[in-house]
């Protein structure tokens, strides 16, 4: 589970203004950080199928989002799979 620290620090990473909590450049960055923890989880857990199931149903989630980044403004996609070290 993603802490209430973590989340705002991701949040304010990828923020674009002062009161972006939930543009889609945001919820990828959350989304990157409960990836991250799930799959740390699974190292050690690997018959949770569940998890790994909710594992790629945000890795999907995650894809649609920067899918929708990079159509509107490819720049900005660029610098935030740059910033969140996400491969394309």
């Amino acid at each position: 589970m993603i802490t209430t620290e973590k989340k705002a620090a991701a949040i304010k990473s990828a923020q674009t203004h002062k009161n972006d909590t939930g543009g889609s450049s945001a919820q990828v960055a959350i989304l990157t950080e409960r990836i991250k923890e799930l799959t740390e989880h699974l190292k050690t857990n690997k018959h949770d199928y569940m998890a790994r199931r909710g594992l790629l149903q945000m890795v999907g989630k995650r894809r649609r989002h920067l899918r929708y980044i990079a159509e509107r403004d490819s720049a900005a996609y660029l610098a935030l799979i740059k910033k969140l070290g996400i491969r394309r």
